[in-house]
């Protein structure tokens, strides 16, 4: 058992909760930790960082405050902070028990917009203790993201920061909700051709998000005497006492309505911010022509999206949750409206940045689906239209639409502190970003999902696939087989606290006891039959060897996809795939290419696990594989032969072989970014190389790595990961005749579910 499969006992209770409890436990508690960002290496490095030398910044700062922006962190990084009084659908549970949902505000702010983020819970219930703790954190800062504070206070609280701070302070449960909202009922009208100062909105739900929404419709147009808004209640209505507040008070008018069933006749966007239920299928009879139903309470929304438009088929509908189009989510914009604001040196987020990550939001979904967008999708590319008002959380295109357009806006009306000089640059760096980032899976998973594959484990008793084999029916990337013995594989399921089971949710092929056992025994010997297998050793095998009986089932086509490795030698799995399934059509041998995705980068290693000392021919081939490969992923490859010898400085038959394959790469695709032979900081930076070979092909840092042999391949790859602590994705198998792959023994859950993903979006864009 290897190292990483080892450690302490894994959730045994079968449900969420448990698997959740050991996810933030292991292998160290909680979800985030902080790294140095400069060298600690020796003396030098410890005075510089340090006394006396870190003397000179702060004299610096001290003369210019402005400089903290370029001697420290200040200028990105953002304070998530609660006194957890409102979290999620917890309600009130103080701040101590708050801190895993401010943690994971903190991760999804440094995976989609690289910003740093303490999270901080404050031991604070009034107003005044509140806003003096906040404002006392200034210096730190470049921004407050407000978070989970109860209504009416946060209304309260985030007003008075605003004024007294100089630094953005924005509560995302009322406006990131708010921004979404606007940006969907911006594309909603264009669709009905009705105008936005002419409709009548009726809300479920006067909290932050409710009345935060309703503020920025009328910010865009809407008016204060066409919106009706409800809560536990009834309508808030002029002279109402219970639950009112200024707030609330707004939306207050002179009427005799005081239900929603009364308030929703003629209504033209019913927008629920309440609980599951409460908008009754009837009630949608009273709505106006190609009303907007936005259901927004999670888990269960006010009315479920079918059973809506079994009532109003003419209706569009919105939802939080990702299982249904039109997912209204937060992370659509508030790392990148940060992002934004931070890099132009905003000192607030104001209503004209707000609308326009609106505009940029709601024109996103409006345009042509770019070809990188496209795979980030999947199969079927979507059209703007009633099912797609808005972008998926996933689209690589949010960061470069909305940090932009927030950050212009900031300088338009005067709020920028650091107004940015260069918007191609800016874009460029942003770019950078979204591809050096985990996000590089996300479209992957994207093109996986409700894709039907079928996804045949030969290591079906493997705990590893069995947690997978449940993420990937939760997820709906592929449909899984699993090899192995039906009372192993439930007793395992049991003891993992597992709810999945053979025969309801994904089908078992049974070594001991399968009706195809024949077919299986003479499809396999017909493979091998002239290869040194007789009949008796073929019926043996095929009991015994779960890899050939995974094999078999995908060259029969039972199975789509084949995955194993887990257990014995990597050589004698691929063996198994080389006799049974082959090599694709127009290929001549099968290579592996690594993914390590780090702080630093993301980057494919080529061949780190197939070919001991592949010709120049074989390198071409395989390169032009995993360029295919890696264009999946919504990137364009940029590779490198990688050598002790840099451009020429040493001639070996090694050298000598990376220039015969750089010539061949280049015949075959002229337009390729590819060059070599050179060491791998030239690789890796572009002003290195250029100083070596100024006209080099090659620009920016090469992605895809390519070594003279798997020594150096593999020794490299591991070597890098043990140092940056990066995620290894693979090995990915490139050539075979149908999508397999050969896993390693130390592969985690996570990493089995990654390679699956990467097998289904092949299959899928293999058609």
């Amino acid at each position: 058992m290897s190292e990483d499969h080892k450690g302490p006992e894994r959730p045994t209770t079968g449900d969420l909760d448990e698997q959740a409890l050991f996810y933030h436990r292991y292998p160290r508690p909680g979800k985030v930790a902080i790294q140095p960002t400069k060298p600690l290496g020796n003396q030098r490095d410890l005075a510089l960082a340090y006394t006396p030398g870190v003397a000179a910044p702060c004299r610096a700062i001290a003369a210019d405050p402005s400089l903290a922006a370029v001697y420290t962190s200040r200028a990105n990084l953002v304070a998530v902070l609660s006194n957890g009084t409102a979290v999620l659908g917890l309600g009130d549970i103080g701040p101590l028990a708050s801190k895993p949902v401010m943690e994971g505000k903190a991760v999804l702010f440094k995976k989609f917009a690289d910003i740093d983020v303490f999270d901080i819970e404050i031991e604070a219930r009034e107003i005044d203790h509140i806003v003096e703790v906040v404002a006392a954190l200034e210096p730190t800062f470049g921004g407050i993201n407000l978070e989970d504070i109860k209504a009416p206070e946060c209304f309260e609280v985030e007003e008075r920061l605003r004024a007294r701070m100089k630094i953005p302070v924005f509560h995302d449960d009322q406006h990131g909700t708010a921004i979404i909202v606007a940006a969907a009922v911006r594309n909603a009208l264009a669709l009905n051709g009705k105008k936005i100062e002419d409709i009548r909105i009726v809300s479920s739900g006067a909290g932050a998000a409710a009345l935060a929404c309703l503020n920025l419709l009328v910010s865009l147009g809407a008016k204060v005497e066409n919106i009706t808004c409800t809560d536990i209640d009834g309508v808030v209505y002029e002279g109402r006492e219970a639950r009112m507040d200024r707030w609330m008070a707004v939306y207050a008018k002179k009427t005799e309505l005081r239900t929603l069933s009364e308030a929703i006749e003629g209504a033209d966007v019913f927008l629920g911010l309440s609980a599951g239920g409460v908008l009754k299928p009837h009630l949608l009879e009273k709505m106006a022509e190609r009303p907007l139903i936005m259901a927004l309470a999670n888990p269960t929304p006010e009315i479920m999206p079918d059973l809506a438009r079994a009532v109003r088929p003419d209706a569009m509908i919105c939802t939080g949750r990702s299982d249904f189009p039109n997912q209204v989510n937060n992370v659509l914009c508030f790392p990148y409206i940060f992002r934004g604001a931070l890099d132009c040196g905003a000192t607030s987020i104001n209503e004209e940045m707000k609308i326009a990550a609106v505009d940029a939001i709601a024109a996103l979904a409006r345009e042509e689906v770019s070809e990188v967008a496209a795979k980030a999708y999947g199969a079927d590319t979507p059209v703007f239209g009633p099912e797609y008002l808005i972008p998926s959380p996933f689209d690589p295109r949010l960061i470069l639409k909305i940090a932009p357009a927030v950050a212009r806006a900031a300088e338009a009306t005067g709020v920028a502190s650091r107004p940015i000089e260069d918007f191609g640059a800016y874009l460029d760096l942003l770019n950078r970003f979204v591809f050096r980032t985990g996000l590089i899976m996300k479209p992957i998973f994207q093109i996986a999902r409700d894709s039907g594959k079928r996804v045949i484990f030969a290591d079906g008793e493997d705990e590893r696939v069995l947690r997978a084999a449940q993420v990937m029916l939760e997820d709906k990337v592929g449909v899984p087989i699993l090899v192995g013995r039906p009372a192993v594989i439930v007793s395992r399921l049991e003891r993992y606290g597992l709810r999945i089971r053979p025969g309801k949710d994904f089908e078992v092929v049974n070594p001991e006891d399968d009706p195809r056992y024949r077919d299986y025994v003479d499809h396999y010997f017909g493979k091998v039959g002239r290869k040194g297998v007789n009949p008796d050793t073929a019926r043996t095998v095929v009991r015994t060897n779960t890899t050939v009986i995974a094999g078999v089932a995908v060259s029969r086509g039972d199975a789509d996809i084949l995955i194993c490795g887990l257990e014995g030698n990597f050589v004698r799995h691929l063996r198994d795939i080389r006799q049974i399934i082959g090599v694709a059509e127009g290929t001549t041998k099968m290579a592996a290419m690594s993914l390590l995705i780090g702080q630093q980068g993301t980057k494919f290693f080529l061949d780190t696990y197939v070919q001991r000392d592949p010709s120049a021919e074989d390198l071409a081939e395989m390169v032009m594989l995993a360029a295919t490969e890696i264009r999946r992923f919504g990137i364009e490859p940029k590779g490198a032969f990688v050598s002790h010898s840099n451009f020429g400085t040493d001639e070996t038959p090694q050298t000598k072989k990376l220039r015969q394959a750089l010539a061949l790469v280049r015949a075959q695709a002229p337009d390729f970014e590819i060059d070599g032979e050179m060491h791998g900081d030239s690789a890796l930076n572009e002003a290195i190389r250029r100083r070596v070979m100024p006209t080099s092909t090659l620009s920016g840092e090469a992605n895809l790595l390519i070594f003279p042999n798997l020594d150096a391949a593999n020794i490299t790859m591991n070597v890098v990961k043990a140092m940056t602590e990066s995620l290894h994705v693979g090995p990915i198998l490139l050539g075979a005749a149908v999508p397999a792959h050969v896993l390693t023994p130390s592969v985690t859950s996570r990493g089995v579910v990654n390679i699956a993903a990467i097998a289904v979006a092949e299959a899928v864009q293999r058609g």
